[in-house]
């Protein structure tokens, strides 16, 4: 190297073995944030069976996503819904808070199974109450649906594509008893 400076060489290779260990993760980020844009969002469609028939449901996960439900939708296709998944089994209060559509709210033990059905009125703000305690899931489809469709308690919710709805929005199904 012509007119090189062994200070100014001793730099360039600290300042190289300085950045190189920064830059050595960047592929892995890289997969990192690929993995992460795979998540689907909350708006996404899951098919997933009631007994027989089949539910395309979006997923209330979040607690804003619960507490905005299906509020101002007037767009709900003929078998489309929206499960509400809970971590811990519980009592269930649902109310149609700027909802225009008239639904129907099944709700599940931990085990899928539809144990209650109940009629919901639009922008009707008087809570719809479970009787059980014991529940974790509820669906809510348009008003009809479940008498439509002969879907009655006792039908069961299925639970692995539950599971694998969870884990495509980027849950984990263990955390919410989904196996």
């Amino acid at each position: 190297m012509k007119n090189a400076n062994p200070v100014s060489l001793l730099w360039r290779v600290v300042v190289v073995l300085a950045v190189l260990p920064l830059t050595a993760g960047c592929g892995r980020g890289d997969a990192v944030r690929a993995t992460a844009a795979e998540v689907k969002p909350a708006t996404a469609f899951f098919e997933i069976a009631v007994g027989e028939k089949t539910v395309r449901m979006q997923l209330a996960v979040k607690p804003k996503e619960m507490e905005r439900g299906l509020m101002e939708r007037r767009d709900l296709g003929a078998d489309d819904g929206m499960i509400f998944v809970y971590p811990g089994a519980q009592q269930m209060s649902f109310w149609m808070r700027n909802t225009p559509t008239p639904l129907d709210i099944g709700f599940f033990t931990a085990d899928g199974v539809l144990r209650e059905v109940y009629p919901m009125q639009p922008y009707d703000e008087t809570s719809v109450q479970s009787v059980r305690g014991d529940l974790k899931f509820a669906l809510e489809v348009n008003q009809g649906w479940f008498v439509k469709n002969g879907v009655k308690p006792g039908a069961k919710l299925d639970l692995k594509a539950l599971g694998a709805a969870l884990k495509a929005r980027g849950f984990e199904p263990w955390e919410y008893g989904v196996r």
